[in-house]
């Protein structure tokens, strides 16, 4: 079924991500059971792949430079807004301590829950509903993933739900569309943008 496998993946991401811990959770996750089948055999590509309701499960090498920034070394409660198909949640999952991911389409969530369970994730908990409010009944988080593009700033709900050396990382449209990072450190919030980026609008 497969085309390519997860090692040719590998080979490519390791040019630019670093963290081993990260080309490990990428190499292990599944990729093939959060893609529709009939785009299976293009599970292990470096591409984007659509998933329905107009979403996309986003290009491996971007997912894994996202995980790379949040820095997850095991123990984190981490927020995943945009669950999507579920597969960034589960690779948050792979890192980190619990997951709880937010879609705002019903039918998605449901689509994740199943591909979830088919990959043996046990530690993923959906919610569905708005992700730029967050869950702050579950707060505050030690990371939050971001899978859609904010509007011209950073959701404040969001940023008020990170903990203490928490860090969020999150795609914004501002003129051109480039992720950004935030880190509550003893000095405050500090924000840093990275990289240019192409996401879907995250729908609030």
């Amino acid at each position: 079924m497969r085309r390519f496998g997860p090692d040719r993946l590998i080979d490519q991401l390791r040019p630019h991500i670093t963290d081993e811990r990260v080309l490990e959770a990428m190499h292990t996750v599944p990729r093939e059971r959060f893609v529709p089948a009939e785009l299976a055999k293009e599970a292990w590509d470096n591409v984007p792949l659509p998933i329905g309701a107009g979403q996309t499960i986003s290009q491996p090498l971007i997912v894994a430079r996202m995980l790379e920034v949040l820095q997850l070394r095991g123990g984190e409660r981490i927020l995943d807004v945009g669950t999507g198909s579920g597969y960034h949640a589960a690779l948050l999952g792979h890192l980190g301590s619990h997951v709880w991911s937010v879609e705002r389409h019903r039918a998605l969530s449901e689509q994740a829950q199943r591909n979830l369970r088919e990959a043996g994730v046990r530690n993923v908990t959906l919610v569905i509903g708005d992700g730029a409010r967050g869950l702050p009944e579950c707060a505050p988080f030690d990371a939050i993933n971001v899978a859609a593009a904010a509007g011209d700033d950073i959701p404040e709900e969001l940023q008020k739900q990170l903990g203490f050396g928490g860090r969020l990382v999150v795609p914004v449209q501002t003129g051109d569309q480039r992720l950004w990072l935030v880190h509550r450190t003893p000095r405050g919030l500090e924000r840093k943008g990275l990289e240019r980026v192409r996401f879907v609008p995250l729908v609030t």
